[in-house]
């Protein structure tokens, strides 16, 4: 084979990598027409290409009819998609453990269940064998594409006591007992406490302990 054959060849098998479906097909079947007498293992060899994909395209070629091309079902279904039951189960378990993302700046929600927990709860509430379920790694890809997200959920910390609160409760003190012994002074406790917010709007929106946003509408003034 010369240089100017092998660079034809090249052309041929660069134009059909650049064609998909029907028009490859139809293309094919016109170069193994024209170059290799309309035998596609002759085709085979010299370009590289399918045989069973040549006589495919000879015989559309030949009967004047389209084989329809079935592109959204090829590769391997993703667990969930193949398993809407399976998808459906996790959501029970995981939802229950969830949070939106507090600034609300994504359809995101967090959760506190790994993986691993997920797959627990799998098989002890809802009967799944270890056979029927996927691995750990595989199962984190599914609650990612489910939008879940793993974040530890920090329980509320209390306030820091200030600076001034020694000095406060000292001139408390002094006060009661300056007048412990006056009867004509009355004595009042109350307990304040420093205003902060509440709901949505506490914590960055991290406390797990609030009641939702329709619960505190239920419950009235």
């Amino acid at each position: 084979m010369d240089a100017t054959t092998e660079m034809f060849e090249s052309l041929i098998r660069s134009a059909a990598h650049r064609l998909k479906g029907h028009q490859r097909r139809l293309y094919q079947a016109e170069v193994a027409t024209q170059l290799c007498e309309g035998n596609p293992r002759q085709a085979e060899r010299r370009f590289g290409w399918g045989r069973a994909t040549v006589q495919k395209g000879l015989d559309e070629t030949s009967h004047g009819m389209r084989c329809a091309e079935d592109f959204a079902g090829r590769g391997r279904q993703r667990s969930e998609a193949k398993r809407p039951q399976l998808a459906a189960d996790i959501r029970a378990i995981v939802e229950p453990h969830t949070q939106a993302d507090p600034e609300l700046k994504s359809k995101r929600r967090y959760t506190n269940l790994s993986a691993a927990e997920v797959l627990e709860a799998l098989k002890s509430q809802k009967g799944y064998a270890e056979a029927d379920l996927p691995k750990e790694r595989t199962m984190r890809d599914i609650l990612n594409r489910m939008n879940y997200r793993l974040k530890r959920i920090q329980k509320a910390k209390p306030l820091k006591k200030t600076k001034d609160t020694d000095a406060i409760f000292a001139n408390v003190a002094a006060v009661r007992a300056e007048v412990k012994n006056d009867p004509h002074s009355l004595e009042l406790s109350a307990d304040t406490k420093a205003k902060v917010h509440e709901g949505d709007y506490a914590r960055g929106g991290k406390n797990p302990d609030r009641c939702g946003r329709e619960g505190r509408e239920g419950l009235g003034p």
